[in-house]
């Protein structure tokens, strides 16, 4: 078998990787708020074609092998910083810069004052595992069971043991592991080393266009101003509870909540002042509920709630607390009511639109009886109670 030439080696690793560092920073520019880490990342790719590109013409010049050294490893280093960044953690700066500060000492003492090869290898390579050793934590810690989230801690994992393999070789001295010679381990280890930072790299984009794809689907389930469901996500949601109240023979509750005097708001303090309250209104919306319960804003002033498992007693007294809760001051936001429809569902065979409708039919009662009050749908599965509000 003819070994391949290094130099060959590093020209199509360097291509590859400068193409993917495009890519790479393409994806940030798109999507800077949703995914982090890609920039980093994008950079990383950079800064190591520059060190292969240095490492390749270095000849026999000290100070452009030094070079190619720091230069690589702040690459490395901002793979983990991206990393780090992409699970929304702290940067390791302290580490990166601890990292490539001891490369240039150390490197440089066994260059110039004590010049020792294999002691050189052994403490890059030490260096490098440790950043990557890093990674792999932040990974597994953070990161999900995914399969993309396995495989790009995977190939880190490899790419650390094939580092920390030719420290070890380095300092038992058995294999020649000069990759500017062209023997086999060097075409190799060349071969692989560029492969596995490509494959990385491959595997953070998987990362991210999986971050992403679930980002955008929430975002079609969301308000953009409350982030509370919207009417795709609560029908979504309904449906599920419907199934689930059909198994188990249980009923469930919909509260249809209404802002009242909300276009006094709007025309007393402006849509800046208004927007603040919707959201403050989801927000203590929110609070009141269980877990198992949902909220979504159905548009305008309009917020609609759906109580699993809850008949008309335990939704009164969850309405009660609902309209407690937002009475109470709070700065900034101006006071303000709610009125409040109640229908219960006991029936599977009903629709949304059907208890949403008579939902509404209460929520116009209670607005109709002086607003600031609780009404229960006279359709419901119990007869009809009005919780009175001063």
């Amino acid at each position: 078998m003819i070994p391949l030439d290094p130099n060959t080696i590093l020209v199509m690793a360097t291509l590859m990787a400068f193409a993917m560092s495009g890519v790479l920073y393409s994806a940030h520019l798109n999507f800077p708020r949703e995914i982090k880490g890609l920039r980093d990342w994008a950079l990383a790719l950079i800064l190591l074609v520059a060190g292969a590109v240095i490492f390749g013409v270095h000849g026999k010049s000290n100070i452009l092998l030094l070079c190619s050294n720091i230069v690589m490893t702040w690459g490395l280093g901002l793979m983990l910083i991206g990393t780090e960044k992409f699970y929304q953690l702290r940067p390791s700066w302290n580490l990166f810069h601890a990292v490539w500060l001891i490369i240039v000492f150390g490197l440089g003492y066994w260059l110039w004052v004590q010049p020792n090869f294999h002691s050189r290898v052994a403490i890059a390579s030490l260096l490098v595992f440790i950043l990557h050793a890093r990674g792999i934590y932040v990974v597994f810690k953070y990161g999900n069971r995914h399969f993309s989230t396995v495989l790009f801690g995977t190939l880190m994992a490899i790419d650390a043991m094939m580092v920390m393999a030719r420290g070890i070789l380095a300092l038992t001295k058995g294999i020649d592991v000069n990759l500017m010679d062209t023997g086999m381990f060097a075409s190799l280890y060349l071969a692989t080393a560029h492969f596995m930072v490509l494959l990385m790299s491959v595997g953070f984009m998987m990362m991210c266009t999986r971050r992403l794809q679930t980002t955008l689907e929430r975002r079609s389930t969301l308000d953009p101003l409350t982030e509370v469901l919207n009417r795709r996500g609560f029908a979504d949601i309904y449906a599920k509870e419907l199934a689930l109240m059909r198994r188990e023979s249980s009923c469930m509750t919909m509260l249809n909540i209404d802002v009242d005097y909300f276009k006094r708001i709007n025309d007393g303090y402006g849509h800046a002042v208004g927007d603040r309250v919707l959201v403050d209104v989801a927000q203590m919306i929110s609070k009141a509920l269980r877990k198992s319960d949902h909220v979504a804003r159905f548009g305008g002033e309009e917020f609609v709630v759906l109580l699993p498992d809850t008949g008309v007693e335990r939704a009164l007294h969850i309405a009660g607390r609902i309209q407690d809760t937002l009475r109470e001051p709070r700065p900034a936001i101006p006071l303000y009511t709610v009125s409040i429809g109640v229908a219960c569902q006991s029936s599977a065979d009903e629709s949304l639109d059907g208890i949403l409708v008579r939902a509404d039919k209460a929520l116009y009662c209670a607005k109709e009886r002086g607003r600031d009050r609780v009404e229960v749908a006279q359709d419901s599965v119990t007869p009809l109670r009005t919780v009175a509000r001063a």
